[in-house]
């Protein structure tokens, strides 16, 4: 997903390959806004598809997220869709619907871009980025060049990842 959390030009680059169903990556979140809130805009998170094959809603879930960052609220969007994993899981579009209504985007757009599929190769890149890179579960994260399994365990991920960002911060 091209939206990110701070100004383009960041000095440290931090992609989470994150699964828009994955109960994993939700929970990942609270270590996402942690990091967000340590680094300011001197760390821009950005979020990467990784749809993976168990999870049949995902890779609309992430073409419905990138119409959101179209519309300008691509975060708040993947967030909310985070939160609600099993219920994406059990009602699929009509969900990525209510939730686009839920945060005032444009939902005929909206609608319109999930039918015509507009969104498909931004997610077919990602997808393939990460598999060219190794990602294999999700999440994952990749800064300063290190690709960090979050997929396995979660266990200590924030403070590797922080741990990276000061070297590369100089802290």
């Amino acid at each position: 997903m091209s939206d990110s959390t701070t100004a383009p030009v960041s000095p440290v680059v931090l992609e989470a390959w994150f699964d828009l169903q994955c109960p994993d990556c939700f929970q990942a979140l609270d270590d996402v806004r942690a990091l967000r809130e340590k680094y300011g805009d001197r760390l821009d998170v950005q979020l990467r598809h990784f749809p993976l094959a168990k999870h049949k809603h995902a890779y609309a879930a992430a073409q419905a997220a990138e119409e959101a960052v179209e519309q300008g609220k691509g975060w708040p969007y993947a967030e909310a869709l985070l939160a609600r994993t099993a219920e994406l899981g059990e009602r699929g579009e009509p969900l990525l619907m209510e939730v686009a209504t839920e945060l005032g985007l444009d939902a005929e757009e909206f609608d319109t871009a999930l039918i015509d599929g507009r969104h498909l190769l931004t997610v077919d890149a990602d997808e393939a980025e990460g598999k060219a890179i190794k990602v294999t579960g999700t999440p994952t994260y990749v800064i300063g060049g290190e690709r960090l399994d979050g997929g396995r365990s979660q266990d200590g991920l924030r403070e590797r990842v922080e741990a990276i960002a000061d070297r590369l911060l100089g802290v």
